[in-house]
């Protein structure tokens, strides 16, 4: 049996990263024996289809991704890897109105394992309104209405040494409906 997953790559393709053409990584997924891999913008989405499923199965198509990735690209590019159901899961369980809102207003950040509450007890969420968030299943909702390019509380979520040993990597709430849509379809 297999299952549709996607991929998301964290930092590539923006300045001074490391520059992951889609085609290249079109063909390192389907070199793994992939299948039914398509990529989706270029900031490093791609969806596939392979044997397994839950979050051994993720874990281990994680691990296999990034050491190829590793090879091709001669550099360290982590990724978090999900299935079709949490995806759905994480966008069902959304706790803003994503309806009511723009698509560069609400965000999500995968990680690549679950994260402590305590990781962000320093937080003064009044400090940050209109600004939110809300921790999930191993993910973090952002809310964010000015965008998060103008977010201050999205600072303070990245800031570096907020989730040791966890690969975080965050996607609009656009990008986050259509990951869920092209693993269902």
């Amino acid at each position: 049996m297999t299952t549709s997953y996607a991929v998301l790559l964290r930092g590539i393709n923006v300045s001074g990263s490391t520059q992951v053409p889609m085609a290249d990584l079109r063909e390192t997924l389907g070199g793994l024996g992939l299948e039914a891999v398509r990529t989706h913008l270029r900031s490093g989405n791609a969806v596939f289809r392979a044997p397994g499923g839950g979050r051994q199965g993720d874990d281990a198509l994680r691990a296999r991704i990034e050491a190829a990735l590793g090879e091709r690209f001669g550099s360290a590019i982590g990724c978090v890897v999900r299935d079709a159901a949490y995806l759905e899961t994480v966008v069902a369980r959304c706790p803003f109105d994503a309806e009511a809102l723009e698509g560069r207003q609400l965000h999500v950040t995968y990680f690549s394992a679950p994260v402590d509450p305590a990781r962000l007890a320093d937080l003064d969420p009044g400090a940050y309104l209109p600004e939110a968030f809300r921790l999930g299943d191993r993910a973090l909702y952002l809310l964010a209405p000015d965008g998060v390019g103008r977010s201050k509380l999205a600072a303070a979520l990245g800031r570096p040494g907020r989730y040791p040993g966890v690969v975080a990597t965050s996607r609009n709430w656009n990008t986050a409906v259509r990951l869920m849509e092209l693993t269902h379809g």
